[in-house]
């Protein structure tokens, strides 16, 4: 399975912005953003890179594709299956990312990030309705419910993970005694926390 490697912080510096892959540490002083918050690579470079359309475009793709942690051919085949589904394409393709076993895992708060959700998921910690599913790109769909298996339940990843919980999305219902949420509604693109301008990238794939 191919994986990106590399330091995290790096694709957070080389966006401009603050992705939140390291979870609560994101939110300190201890934040590369904070205290390197220039583009990655030689510093004695000082040129500025040109803004045009396409790079705005090309920007905002890769802002996406690294928040949710797909790589290139696979954002593309979401965004494929997104062009060819009914509803505004950049929506669409959002809904299916937000879908995602390992997204649905962090947005209830089992997990402080996508890629530790993503190393739960594949560690088998997760069922989803009763069936072990150990796939980080499973699509979710109303009425599942995702629930951490009885043998993962003492966890300490998993329960610091819900005592910095902050909200969890209208779309979502979560039992924190249980250990389980499900989906309880397709969510909207006004309830999808993030922030994205994907009309760019739907201009961008249709160039």
């Amino acid at each position: 399975m191919a994986l990106y490697h590399g330091p995290r912080c790096r694709q957070c510096r080389r966006e401009g912005t603050k992705l939140m892959l390291k979870g609560e540490r994101c939110k300190t002083e201890n934040c590369a953003m904070e205290k390197r918050p220039f583009p990655p690579g030689a510093r004695q470079v000082k040129r500025k890179r040109q803004a045009t359309e396409y790079n705005s475009q090309l920007r905002e793709k890769q802002k996406v594709r690294r928040i949710y942690g797909v790589l290139e051919k696979q954002f593309y085949r979401y965004f494929d299956k997104a062009s060819k589904a009914s509803g505004v394409t950049g929506e669409n393709l959002l809904r299916y990312l937000e879908m995602r076993l390992d997204n649905i895992v962090f947005r209830l708060g089992f997990a402080p990030s996508r890629s530790a959700a993503r190393q739960l998921v594949l560690h088998n910690h997760f069922s989803v309705n009763g069936k072990k599913v150990n796939l980080p790109s499973y699509q979710i769909k109303t009425g599942d419910v995702v629930a951490v298996k009885e043998k993962s339940r003492n966890l300490e990843t998993i329960h610091n993970a819900l005592k910095n919980m902050k909200d969890t999305p209208e779309w979502l219902s979560v039992d924190k005694v249980k250990l389980e949420g499900s989906v309880v509604a397709i969510p909207e693109r006004s309830a999808m926390p993030i922030d994205a301008q994907e009309h760019l990238i739907v201009e961008l794939y249709s160039r």
